[in-house]
């Protein structure tokens, strides 16, 4: 059954992340890789969220199996970010695969702790 709540997780995370990243980038012109940034912080928000929830007991396994595995698996994606970060570094934008690789995990860890908080402050 546990597969079950990953591949429906999944069937909504990798629709989501593919429009999620082409409707943000449309928005921007600019050779930063604004869509998969957008959809690695938010997953990052929504896991760490649902980490405090279940570290509180307000969420439980299936819970975390269809969102965390799934959902947030399918949604953020680390080979795009690796591609598009040596996309830029290779094409001459170094100073944007610079920023792109240290926004990703500073900003990635800080949604993530942003996301805990607020589950505890809201489930303790």
């Amino acid at each position: 059954m546990n597969w079950l709540y990953v591949l429906c997780g999944a069937a909504v995370g990798a629709p989501l992340r593919y429009l999620t990243d082409r409707a943000v980038q449309s928005r921007h012109d600019s050779v930063f890789p604004w869509g998969t940034f957008t959809v690695n912080v938010t997953g990052c928000l929504v896991l760490g969220l649902l980490t405090g929830a279940t570290v509180a007991g307000a969420a439980s396994s299936p819970l975390y199996l269809l969102l965390g595995t799934g959902l947030c698996g399918a949604l953020s994606t680390y080979s795009t970010f690796s591609y598009e970060t040596l996309r830029l570094a290779e094409s001459g934008a170094r100073l944007f695969a610079g920023l792109n690789a240290l926004a990703s995990v500073v900003v990635g860890l800080g949604a993530a702790y942003v996301g805990v908080a607020l589950a505890e402050a809201w489930w303790t």
